[in-house]
């Protein structure tokens, strides 16, 4: 049975977590702070719920997660360790030089980075053949896609068994063929933001209307047609046209919104905080999770009906 280590746990680690031991692997997580640890802990049955609710097939027992006391606990023996720590460079770094020195020379490393470079991170282990990113979409456990990003030095074999081992999972390996940095779906990502932030800044429309057009226009619109696919069905001359025209005029800024600086100062950070874009009241960020996950579980079951 292949084993695998989830080293921090932060804000997706659980669903990470659950979603291995549901496929059938030995899981072992472990943190450095034992607040994340707890929370993760008390996560799990609420996780596995959705994934039953999702027909996920289930080879395991997605409560079924060990949590180490340290990072050479979880890794010992290991075929796979997925690093999950914040994205701090250095940070990554030095975790990687740890799981380097404590794993057999047959596991692979892989880290659910956001966006740093798969490069950057096989540079400071022994075997960077074995390294690769696995990034997770957020929530983990209800995403199906996962990007599977070689760096420099990761080797074929080491690409090709990740994609095999999410297949396995039942979910949705995408190779992305160059280490950029963002990957894929954060580049696109970051580019609506940055958009629809300068948007709401210049005052051409309120935040509230912004999600909506966004999430009943463009993303009602993507869920079932991919871009590519999308300029095929509205017709390469009309993109052409209009793109023509629109491209200069779209957000070029290379640093972040002024609104988002503003609201990092006054710790106004998002649900974290209570606060962000907008208020939430006390009481409300447990049902507003709940709600969402209820909204992903339908609109992925949807998608995936015969």
């Amino acid at each position: 049975m292949t084993i695998a280590a989830v080293i921090g746990l932060g804000t997706m680690g659980a669903g990470i977590a659950a979603v291995l031991a549901r496929g059938g692997l030995t899981v072992r997580a472990c943190d450095t702070a034992p607040a994340a640890v707890e929370r993760a802990r008390g996560e799990l049955p609420a996780i596995a719920g959705l994934l039953d609710r999702l027909g996920t097939p289930a080879r395991g027992d997605a409560t079924a997660v060990a949590f180490a006391g340290s990072l050479e606990e979880a890794v010992a023996g290991a075929d796979l360790v997925l690093e999950n720590v914040p994205e701090k460079l250095e940070l990554k770094q030095q975790v990687f030089r740890q799981i380097d020195a404590a794993v057999g020379t047959d596991c692979i490393i892989a880290s659910d980075t956001s966006g740093i470079p798969i490069t950057k991170l096989q540079a400071v282990v022994s075997r960077p053949e074995r390294v690769v990113g696995m990034h997770w979409s957020n929530p983990p456990h209800l995403i199906p896609m996962i990007e599977v990003v070689a760096g420099r030095q990761t080797g074929t074999a080491t690409r090709d068994w990740m994609v095999a081992l999410i297949r396995g999972l039942g979910l949705l390996p995408v190779v992305v063929k160059k280490d950029v940095p963002g990957f894929v779906e954060n580049r696109v990502l970051y580019a609506i933001m940055r958009e629809a932030l300068d948007l709401v800044e210049e005052g051409v429309i309120e935040p509230e209307d912004l999600d909506t057009c966004v999430s009943w226009g463009i993303g009602y619109k993507l869920a079932i047609v991919g871009p590519m696919k999308l300029l095929d069905m509205a017709g390469l001359d009309i993109y052409q046209s209009v793109a023509s025209y629109l491209n200069p005029e779209l957000s070029r800024r290379a640093d972040v919104s002024g609104a988002i600086a503003e609201r990092i100062g006054r710790g106004r950070l998002g649900l974290k905080s209570g606060a962000g874009l907008f208020d939430y009241a006390p009481g409300e960020l447990q049902s507003l999770r709940a709600e969402r996950a209820n909204r992903f579980v339908a609109v992925r079951k949807a998608l995936t009906e015969d």
